[in-house]
């Protein structure tokens, strides 16, 4: 019976996942306008990216950039994320936004710190290809390599090269969900000398034996931060994989002051639960 529910429940995230595909075929308002002293902006580039060897889906990339961004002659943390669509915009969104935009305008409000994020759109149905390292005999997938291959080698020079970032690992972090989560946890491990902040939330271990192989082979850094998140009420094998894995990479070598795990109360693999975990998120990496 344990068995079935698990099967079961990896289906429902699997379908779930792949539902972003279905976005809102209504246009998003957002458009670059510039900065105020109390909110940043978000814009649509309007180069777009054809992966090689990945598909042949044109990715849109979404930047948001800080409030102080044109007054400023600072440079910016960056934080790449996954599905574009589900961050800035409930109308591209597929079951609400994480409101990253409103989060980082709220803190540097408070603050006077301020980040660049970068968002790159999921390729709809070709999602679980993109965001898996390894193939899953039921589901597919597999292209994972080739995706974060592109975001080291194609999109962070283009982003370094026509924004004022801060192009060093320990100012790069890389933050995803679900399937967004093992692409980020894979692609922060083998690029470790790029994105030295990871932020993997209800990521879905699960997809696939060889992630923990590959973690243990993985696992001796010293200078990158971790931050594992997966809510008690996800379900299947979500709270144990976390748990497990971060006891795996500690006993292989990660600096164990550098990773956090949290079970947080109540939380569900929804949209509104990363939302409400992001800032909680980039506190920890970034130490705020």
């Amino acid at each position: 019976m344990k068995i079935q529910i698990s099967i079961l429940f990896s289906v429902f995230l699997l379908i779930t996942s792949c539902k972003v595909a279905s976005q809102s075929k209504e246009k998003s308002n957002i458009k670059f306008v510039k900065q105020t002293e109390t909110k940043g902006t978000v814009t649509i580039l309007e180069k777009e990216f054809v992966i090689k060897n990945l598909n042949t889906i044109s990715h849109k990339v979404w930047v948001y950039l800080p409030p102080n961004y044109t007054t400023s002659k600072n440079k910016y943390p960056v934080i790449y994320m996954h599905d574009a669509q589900n961050l800035f915009d409930a109308k591209t969104s597929f079951a609400g936004e994480w409101e990253v935009d409103e989060t980082l305008d709220n803190l540097y409000n408070k603050t006077k710190k301020g980040f660049i994020v970068v968002g790159i759109e999921n390729g709809g149905e070709k999602r679980i290809e993109e965001y898996t390292p390894w193939s899953n005999t039921k589901y597919g997938g597999g292209k994972g390599d080739v995706y974060s291959d592109f975001l080291v080698n194609t999109l962070k020079p283009y982003i370094d090269k026509n924004y004022k970032t801060k192009t060093t690992a320990e100012n790069t972090a890389i933050i995803g969900s679900s399937l967004g989560g093992l692409i980020s946890f894979y692609a922060g491990l083998k690029h470790s000398k790029v994105f030295g902040k990871i932020g993997a939330l209800s990521t879905s271990f699960w997809f696939s034996n060889k992630v923990n192989s590959f973690a243990e082979q993985h696992a001796n850094l010293k200078n990158t931060k971790l931050y594992l998140l997966v809510g008690d009420k996800e379900g299947g094998s979500m709270v144990p994989d976390t748990e497990n894995m971060a006891e795996r990479l500690i006993d292989n070598g990660f600096n164990q002051n550098n990773i956090k795990t949290k079970v947080a109360a109540n939380g569900k693999h929804t949209e509104s639960f990363w939302k409400s975990e992001f800032l909680e998120t980039i506190t920890y990496l970034f130490n705020l």
